[in-house]
C-alpha cells in the first residue's frame, strides 16, 4: 500500500459524489420508465404447452438469454463476436470492481492472484476495445449506424481499460499518473453514462421481462428443442 497524494484524495472524493449522482439519476430514470411503460395485457389465450412454456418460465429464459449464445442466430454463426462481447463485459466488471477495491480494500491488491484475476479480463477488454475501434472506423456499415456517442464512448472506455490495467497493483513507484487517469475517467463516466447509450444495460431487466412474459404466454419462450409434445 502507499500514501495517497492530496490530489488523489480529492479525486477519490469526487468519484464518490459522481457515484451518488449516477445513482440518483438512475432512480429517477427507472421510476419514469416503470410508470411510463407498462406491460400490456394479453389479448389472446395462452398458446404454450402447459407446464413447459409459461410467462414465468419465459421471463427467466429471457433474462438468461444473454448467457445462452446457442439461442441467438448471431452468436451461433459468429461465435468469435460473442467471445469478444463476454471478454469486454468481464473487463468492465473487473475495472468497476477495482474502483471499490483501491479505496476500500487496497490490501487485496498485495495478493498476486487477485492482481492477475483483475488484470487478465481488463487487458483482454482493452484488446477487444482496440479491435472494436478498428471495426467501427473501418467498416462502412458500422460507420453508417454509428453515432458520435458510439465513437466517443468506445474510445474513452478503451483508454480507461489501459489506465485500469496499469492501476491494478495500486503502486506509485513510477508516480500516480495512471491512478489519476483511471479515477478521473471513471468519475467522468459516472456523470456521463446515465445520459449516453451506455445506459442501455439499465433497461435490460425490464425490457427482457416484458418480452419473456409475452413470448412465454404465447408459447415461444423457452424455445423448445426437438419435436414438441403436449
Amino acid at each position: 500500500m502507499h500514501e495517497m497524494s492530496d490530489l488523489l484524495r480529492v479525486i477519490h472524493t469526487l468519484h464518490w459524489y459522481a457515484l451518488a449522482f449516477m445513482g440518483l439519476v438512475y432512480v429517477i430514470r427507472i421510476n419514469w420508465f416503470v410508470k411510463r411503460f407498462k406491460a400490456g395485457g394479453e389479448r389472446q389465450a395462452a398458446t404454450g404447452i402447459p407446464g413447459r412454456t409459461t410467462p414465468k418460465k419465459g421471463i427467466l429464459y429471457s433474462w438468461g438469454n444473454v448467457a445462452m449464445p446457442w439461442s441467438m442466430e448471431s452468436s451461433r454463426t459468429r461465435p468469435f463476436f460473442y467471445l469478444q462481447f463476454v471478454a469486454f463485459h468481464l473487463g468492465v466488471t473487473a475495472a468497476i470492481l477495482l474502483l471499490f477495491i483501491i479505496p476500500l480494500g487496497p490490501g487485496l491488491l498485495e495478493n498476486e492472484a487477485v492482481v492477475l484475476a483483475l488484470r487478465i479480463p481488463i487487458g483482454a477488454a482493452f484488446l477487444v476495445g482496440l479491435g472494436r475501434m478498428v471495426r467501427r472506423f473501418g467498416d462502412k456499415y458500422m460507420r453508417a449506424i454509428s453515432s458520435p456517442d458510439d465513437y466517443f464512448s468506445l474510445i474513452l472506455l478503451t483508454v480507461w481499460f489501459f489506465f485500469a490495467f496499469l492501476a491494478v497493483p495500486n503502486s506509485t513507484a513510477n508516480g500516480e499518473w495512471h491512478l489519476i487517469g483511471y479515477f478521473l475517467i471513471a468519475t467522468f463516466f459516472l456523470a456521463y453514462v446515465p445520459f449516453s447509450k451506455i445506459s442501455h444495460y439499465l433497461y435490460y431487466p425490464f425490457t427482457r421481462y416484458y418480452i419473456g412474459k409475452s413470448l412465454g404466454h404465447r408459447g415461444v419462450f423457452p424455445i423448445l428443442r426437438g419435436p414438441a409434445r403436449g
